[in-house]
């Protein structure tokens, strides 16, 4: 099995987010898993985050302004999969840092990198020829973005040549400033999953553990970036440990769904 299909299979999976070189990253990575997340998304920081509501870009913002390159966020992944063997890393961008030296080339660093997934936020299926193809020959999942406005006609384009998992994002807005309606994201979750045998889970907007054990009734995962970059901003090098304490809470109500 990969390593998305034993995540997953356990049950509802909680996918955890922070920004690559914002705060002691590799801290931080580590308080995760260690926590109970059971897929880590990195953030490829990038000047213009188009779908990154406040607390990401600036993240993006913090990070970039440390001097983070894609090559520190390669060595960053390289050494979370030699300290955790087992859990899922995806990385989650933008196709300017993805594409600039080619597509083969990002392709094989991920690889090498032991990056079991990627997440690009601008190359929709339409333009899969960007950077799918060189991914799928590296063994990297291209994971693709369902919306509350991809239809019954979209929805096979964007099914086509994703794996790993489908990222549902349940609000048609940007990270972190809303929370879709649980009826709506229900509803959305039933057809994706009648459409398709990859796992869903669903981000943007969750913050808390009731949001997170409500979503995880009904989903195959839950995602949750924003909270988790905010207590980066606040803490700095020190995060580590409200990191703990807030995945700890998702975590468990997450994992109860398991046993319910």
């Amino acid at each position: 099995m990969s390593r998305f299909e034993t995540a997953f299979a356990k049950g509802p999976a909680l996918v955890c987010f922070i920004t690559a070189g914002d705060g002691d990253t590799a801290a931080n990575l580590d308080a995760l898993v260690e926590s109970g997340a059971d897929v880590i998304e990195l953030g490829m920081p990038f000047t213009d985050p188009m779908a990154d509501g406040p607390a990401i870009q600036e993240a993006n913002l913090r990070s970039l302004a440390k001097g983070t390159r894609t090559a520190d966020i390669f060595r960053m992944a390289r050494e979370f999969r030699a300290r955790h063997p087992e859990t899922p890393l995806v990385l989650m961008g933008y196709a300017n840092s993805m594409v600039a030296r080619g597509a083969e080339w990002f392709g094989d660093q991920c690889a090498k990198a032991g990056v079991d997934g990627v997440i690009c936020v601008d190359i929709p299926p339409e333009e899969d020829a960007e950077l799918g193809p060189a991914l799928r020959a590296a063994g990297v999942s291209l994971i693709r973005l369902a919306t509350p406005t991809t239809d019954a006609a979209r929805l096979p384009a964007v099914l086509e040549g994703s794996s790993g998992f489908l990222y549902y994002v349940s609000v048609a807005g940007i990270t972190g400033t809303q929370q879709a309606a649980q009826a709506s994201i229900e509803e959305m979750v039933g057809k994706l999953k009648a459409a398709s045998s990859i796992p869903v889970a669903v981000g943007f907007g969750v913050r808390t553990p009731e949001q997170a054990a409500a979503i995880a009734a009904v989903a195959d995962g839950v995602v949750v970036g924003s909270a988790l970059v905010d207590l980066v901003k606040q803490h700095g090098d020190g995060a580590p440990g409200s990191l703990r304490e807030l995945t700890t809470a998702l975590a468990q109500a997450v994992h109860a769904a398991r046993r319910a």
